[in-house]
């Protein structure tokens, strides 16, 4: 097995989990992105981050892109002698935006591309359950795989239909995320630890109706996403710990706007109907020490960029 000595450069889409009622199933991928580059060379593993943690994150293996691509490396049968990487970071850290799932994506993607016939070593769909085994569940990276809102699930134990799964959903029209970002951060380990082990039988009905209607929703029928991302399975568990997401989700939602904490939180995502107007109301409801922004669905998922060799 040998390796490409010309860097490579991907770019990653943030992305938004559960929607609501999708709990562990839907994602979105949003036109916020980071880019890496990434090049083998020198005897060991260079990471620098311009964006956001670039005062925080590691510079070494311990960095969580390098880190996915040594295991990649490994899996693919062989270690490069050294790595440099160049981060270019737009989505916020631990805000519930993916910020790990797309790291783990590009680290898988990037090392892929790096060997000489990786692609023939590594399917795409080996590729999505990598990302979703080291992320913990593929909510998030499947998205951020394929772009667009995508549902995903592990298959049956039947050999033929094991492992992860994952179908782009047909674009929906008319809908525009708006997240809300606080300053302050989440952690998915701490906000999963406050989930129950069984919840009551009508609550998960609820959900499998609602996570139905979310298809439909998102797939030509955007009137219907209010009564869609209503959630008794997860968010009501998480709410004492994320008091003022709770809140302003509760806000949102009285005025009639789907909204939903997004994936762990702290942040909110509301799809907002594309109509005059809509966007301005939801982002006027952002409370003092949060920002607003409003994101096209990525189209894409992760992609390869042509970039200038490393200096």
């Amino acid at each position: 097995m040998g390796f490409l000595a010309s860097p490579v450069a991907i770019t990653v889409p943030a992305t938004s989990a559960n929607l609501g009622s999708g709990f562990d199933s839907f994602g979105v991928a949003l036109e916020l992105r980071d880019t890496v580059t990434a090049q083998v060379t020198g005897d060991k593993v260079h990471v620098s981050v311009t964006g956001e943690g670039a005062d925080e994150l590691p510079p070494d293996e311990r960095h969580l892109i390098a880190e996915v691509m040594l295991r990649t490396f490994e899996q693919l049968g062989d270690q490069p002698s050294g790595l440099v990487l160049k981060c270019a970071n737009s989505i916020p850290q631990a805000r519930g935006m993916g910020s790990s799932s797309a790291a783990i994506v590009a680290g898988i993607l990037l090392a892929r591309r790096l060997v000489k016939g990786g692609g023939d070593r590594l399917s795409d769909s080996e590729v999505l359950q990598l990302a979703a085994e080291r992320e913990g569940h593929p909510d998030n990276v499947a998205p951020c795989l394929l772009g667009g809102f995508a549902l995903a699930w592990t298959g049956s134990a039947a050999p033929a239909n094991a492992g992860t799964k994952a179908e782009r959903l047909t674009d929906a029209k008319g809908v525009l995320p708006v997240i809300f970002v606080p300053v302050q951060r989440g952690y998915t380990a701490q906000a999963r630890a406050v989930l129950p082990n069984v919840v009551p039988y009508v609550d998960a009905a609820f959900n499998l109706s609602r996570a139905a209607l979310l298809v439909r929703a998102l797939t030509g029928w955007p009137e219907h996403l209010f009564e869609a991302t209503d959630d008794r399975l997860h968010q009501q568990y998480r709410a004492a710990a994320m008091p003022e997401t709770n809140n302003l989700v509760a806000d949102l939602r009285d005025r009639g706007i789907a909204a939903m904490v997004s994936g762990a939180g702290p942040s909110v995502l509301a799809l907002v109907p594309d109509e005059p107007g809509r966007v301005g109301e939801a982002q006027r409801r952002c409370p003092d020490g949060w920002y607003a922004r409003s994101y096209a669905v990525a189209t894409e998922g992760a992609r390869f960029l042509r970039l200038p060799a490393l200096t």
